[in-house]
């Protein structure tokens, strides 16, 4: 072994013996409001099950220490379709694809997560550490090579005319990539965001591993910003441009990022009134993320984001003259059909971060006359994340394995099947079907999976069939990590 290889070695295992000690990184800020209330959930056990989720869906050589302990090692060769490693990574719904558009997101959220509560989350957050680890030693190997980044593994037809366990699975691994000549922005944008967002995670506690991934985020941004072109149909790619150059001025303080933000935020639809944010849509998310830069830093050429935010908390708050955001008569904000849990999340973690940005700022947001105080924020977030866990007319939780009633029929392909322990033998592409059809409860719980959740009247059938219900995501937990840590920390529970 190298020497290089031992030091590193010892630093490792140094790291996972002592986390504390050289990891906590954010420690709390007098920002972190407490609140002496009672509640009647438990927001600490919702996070620890909301990170251990991400253990569930991981792809590759699984390590001694897996949590989730009904799956077992899965596409060790991906990426040999491409001569390149590829192994690893997270599955980031119910099938046995790897997409790296919507990984890299969840990587980002996660990350985002860590940035502004880790200081609060106690012993989860190497746990919290190790869910990011996870993504971007996978994105470092997709975008191992200059102007290429491997987008995805797995050939999502095919995939999903199967259904069978990623361990068993044997449908073709494609590899697909984009480069100078089949360009990608918003997955390359939302790739080099990812990287950014961990290097801030890393800096303290891994200080060359973060080092590694500013590197990696500032050449991926060149490409994104070089090579324009959309990977996905329908999808205006520019305000990932934004959302990047957002995460690469926080991670690196370069001005370079702050003038590209002056000169193209316009162009690149800082102030469109898409109130939408998700894996698909940044431009919510950049302008919370550049306020913190005006309210906190008082970096004065992005004032204008504070406006910006401020258009969309008046969008989303009942009774403001400007609201335009749908409920149903539960209360939980309801966006569409398929998924929709997913905007729920990442709402709440935007409404909890931008009310901390706030309140050390000292600040209010004003829609016409109608003042919205980071309390009412952070109120509004904990309803919406109280209906998630069982405050609603069903009376039940859309988190797996939290509360005593929850989904029991996901639509997801290694829960709803035997395990490989219980069925060592193959379950072939299409043998699996009579039990995704069934009505038995799947098997495997995967414990912290938060489903796409009820439909626009409060319904949830639970049938396994229904993936714009039943279907959880990584990009659904992500967000749900800090908005959770919050919570627990606020009422006294961490």
């Amino acid at each position: 072994m190298a020497a290089s290889s031992s030091k590193a070695l010892v630093l490792l295992v140094f790291l996972l013996c002592s986390p504390q000690l050289f990891c906590n990184a954010y420690p709390a800020r007098h920002s972190h409001q407490r609140h002496p209330r009672f509640t009647s959930h438990n927001y600490r056990d919702a996070l620890t099950k909301s990170i251990m989720f991400f253990e569930g869906q991981r792809s590759g050589k699984l390590p001694s220490n897996q949590r989730i302990t009904w799956r077992k090692d899965s596409g060790l060769s991906d990426g040999s379709a491409m001569n390149v490693d590829l192994v690893g990574g997270y599955y980031d719904a119910g099938d046995n694809v790897k997409f790296g558009f919507p990984m890299a997101f969840t990587t980002t959220m996660l990350s985002w997560s860590v940035i502004e509560f880790g200081g609060l989350m106690k012993g989860e957050l190497q746990n919290a550490r190790e869910a990011i680890r996870w993504a971007t030693d996978y994105l470092l190997k997709a975008t191992v090579h200059p102007d290429t980044i491997y987008v995805q593994v797995g050939d999502a037809k095919k995939d999903h005319a199967c259904w069978e366990r990623p361990e068993d699975m044997d449908t073709p691994r494609s590899v697909f990539k984009i480069d100078k000549n089949t360009p990608g922005t918003e997955v390359a944008a939302e790739t080099a965001a990812a990287l950014a967002a961990a290097s801030l995670v890393f800096r303290k506690c891994d200080p060359n591993y973060s080092k590694i991934l500013a590197r990696r985020a500032i050449r991926v941004f060149e490409f994104a910003d070089k090579y324009r072109g959309a990977y996905s149909v329908g999808l205006k790619p520019y305000d990932d441009l934004l959302w990047a150059a957002a995460w690469l001025h926080k991670a690196t303080k370069s001005r370079t990022y702050l003038s590209y933000i002056q000169a193209n935020g316009q162009t690149l639809g800082a102030d469109e009134s898409d109130y939408t944010f998700g894996w698909d849509n940044k431009h919510v998310g950049a302008r919370i993320l550049l306020s913190k830069a005006f309210l906190i830093q008082n970096v004065q050429p992005l004032h204008d984001y504070k406006s910006h935010a401020d258009s969309y908390i008046c969008s989303l708050i009942p009774g403001t003259p400007f609201s335009t955001a749908q409920f149903t008569p539960g209360g939980l904000l309801f966006k569409m059909n398929d998924s929709n849990m997913q905007y729920v999340t990442s709402t709440a973690f935007l409404l909890v971060t931008y009310a901390k940005y706030l309140t050390t700022s000292q600040k209010i947001v004003n829609c016409g006359g109608h003042v919205i105080t980071p309390k009412k924020l952070r109120t509004f977030a904990q309803k919406q994340v109280d209906y998630l866990l069982g405050d609603n007319p069903l009376k039940m939780s859309f988190m797996v394995g939290y509360g005593s009633r929850y989904p029991l029929r996901i639509h997801h392909r290694g829960s709803s099947l035997p395990s490989v322990a219980a069925h060592p033998s193959k379950i072939q592409c299409s043998s699996g079907f009579s039990i995704m059809d069934s009505q038995s409860p799947n098997p495997n719980i995967l414990t912290g999976a938060v489903v796409g959740g009820p439909d626009q009247n409060d319904r949830f059938p639970d049938e396994r069939s229904d993936y714009e219900q039943s279907e959880p995501a990584t990009y659904i937990n992500a967000p749900l990590v800090g908005a959770l840590t919050y919570l627990a920390h606020s009422f006294g529970q961490l």
